[in-house]
């Protein structure tokens, strides 16, 4: 392996994983693409690539055409009750842990099923192979995602192909964010990171870690009375406290006026996209807190703004953006920089200070075109 791309790779088993590679001789490059960076990179080996998975389609992937290994190691999903997961927690979980999964090995397909030597591996759930009550999207999920890796594997076999993907079926891992844990803490998934690239050395296709130890019986209950398994596994996550009713999806929330819509206001979009898996966005009825009038009327800028794929949610906002938390409970706050030390951001950072899920966002204005440069040419134009 010399090229290799960790899709998923800034927290947990992917830095595990960058961080047990880079030590290879023989290794060139480790890509590593995330939503955000929880570690500092101190090998030149390592490159980050900040991405929302959710936003972007496959073709992202095409600039990555130099690789001959790829780890997919995304997941999302939290222990609750169906119930309690919103529609958007929902489409957010089948996305990242089957849909973009798919997308991902569709794009580099071409280069499993070559001659040349390509190794794949994907993290999916022991969770799939068993009965999983109160973490059921998420296992049906990573279920699809090891049914699907089944299917390629015979194709390949049948196409005369050596190249096979690694099916990989952790439990818990300790020490990952996605176990909840406050700090990143890669030692637990070190051990498994180690195990995984020794597996794609012997081409394996399956590989259930502490399988003898711990999930063969686990496994074997589960055939023998799924039913009953399942009964004794609900109980045992609620008698634990493992249910969370806090949900793990970011909304982010950004308000404008969005008059004149132009490529910054694409780019603030854009931007404030990368950090949440749900955007809302608040459009302001006129532009009379800062004493100018707007040429496109309010429908009309809802109607543009909405149309944005960054974008999930239009509102109308209101006077004050800490007051939209009271019907959209956002965990993100998104502004200019230039709103950073004013009276009003002063007493957001105060209030929000005083809370563990939310914190402002500030975005450096970069050069672009802006409304105010519009504004001025029509008025110009006009005159004229």
């Amino acid at each position: 392996m010399k090229n290799i791309l960790i899709v998923g790779g800034t927290s947990g088993l992917g830095w595990a994983l960058a961080n047990e590679l880079v030590a290879n001789e023989q290794v060139e490059n480790i890509y590593i693409i995330g939503r955000t960076l929880h570690n500092e990179i101190t090998n030149s080996k390592i490159k980050f690539f900040a991405q929302n998975l959710l936003v972007n389609d496959s073709s992202y992937f095409k600039q990555f055409s130099n690789i001959d290994a790829l780890f997919i190691t995304v997941g999302a999903g939290r222990v609750a009750k169906f119930d309690n997961l919103s529609e958007k927690e929902v489409n957010m979980e089948i996305d990242i842990n089957y849909k973009i999964v798919t997308k991902i090995l569709k794009q580099f397909y071409s280069k499993i099923q070559s001659s040349d030597d390509f190794k794949v591996a994907v993290i999916s759930s022991i969770a799939g192979m068993i009965n999983s009550p109160l973490f059921s999207v998420y296992g049906a999920s990573k279920a699809a995602v090891s049914a699907l890796i089944q299917s390629l594997n015979i194709e390949l076999e049948k196409n005369g192909c050596n190249n096979r993907i690694l099916d990989v079926r952790p439990g818990h891992i300790a020490g990952t964010r996605f176990a909840n844990n406050q700090e990143i803490d890669i030692k637990p998934a070190q051990k498994l990171a180690i195990e995984i690239i020794a597996a794609l050395e012997e081409r394996k296709q399956l590989l259930i870690p502490n399988y003898e130890e711990t999930y063969k019986q686990v496994i074997d209950r589960n055939r023998n009375d799924s039913h009953e398994f399942g009964i004794n596994s609900y109980d045992y996550k609620v008698d634990n406290n493992r249910v969370t009713e806090k949900p793990q999806i970011k909304i982010g929330y950004m308000s404008g006026t969005f008059d004149l819509f132009h490529v910054g206001h694409l780019n603030m979009l854009k931007k404030a996209k990368q950090y949440c898996d749900y955007l809302v966005v608040g459009v302001h009825k006129d532009a009379s807190h800062k004493n100018k009038t707007v040429f496109v009327p309010l429908e009309e800028r809802m109607e543009i703004v909405r149309s944005i794929k960054y974008v999930d949610e239009v509102i109308v906002s209101l006077p004050e953006d800490n007051e939209v938390r009271n019907i959209i409970p956002y965990n993100l706050l998104f502004v200019g920089s230039d709103y950073k030390g004013t009276e009003r951001f002063k007493r957001y950072e105060e209030e929000f200070c005083q809370l563990d899920d939310v914190e402002i966002i500030y975005f450096p204005y970069t050069k672009s075109t802006s409304s105010t440069q519009l504004r001025a040419a029509i008025s110009k134009d006009n005159k004229e």
